[in-house]
């Protein structure tokens, strides 16, 4: 996985944004204006993806190189290296149940608007 294909793949996703809120490295992606990944452009050796509580400690006792979210939310966040621990269709399918559970969280007003 390269820091341009994971961007494309998360810009692709329908209503996503990107910014650096944070400080010039930390990229966010972002859906209705909520974050649903984050990584470091300069190294990018990890990203940030939300998850269910149940499925991220599966997903960590599946993959032990997986660890809680970094400077997150540890129930709801994990963080996953790029280091060729996990494979990237897996890293993919995880940013599609972050960008969807976020986005499901959205007032239905913006899920709509977002649709168009």
């Amino acid at each position: 996985m390269d820091i341009h294909r994971f961007r494309d793949y998360c810009l692709a996703k329908r209503g996503t944004t990107e910014d650096t809120p944070f400080d010039a490295d930390t990229l966010c992606f972002r859906v209705g204006g909520k974050i649903f990944a984050i990584i470091d452009i300069e190294l990018f050796q990890s990203v940030n993806l939300k998850c269910l509580p149940e499925r991220a400690e599966e997903i960590r006792v599946a993959y032990p190189t997986v660890s809680p979210g970094y400077h997150m939310n540890k129930r709801h966040w994990n963080t996953v290296p790029f280091d060729g621990s996990v494979k990237d269709s897996d890293i993919l399918s995880w940013v599609d149940h972050s960008y969807q559970l976020v986005f499901n969280s959205l007032p239905k007003s913006i899920q709509v608007s977002l649709a168009k």
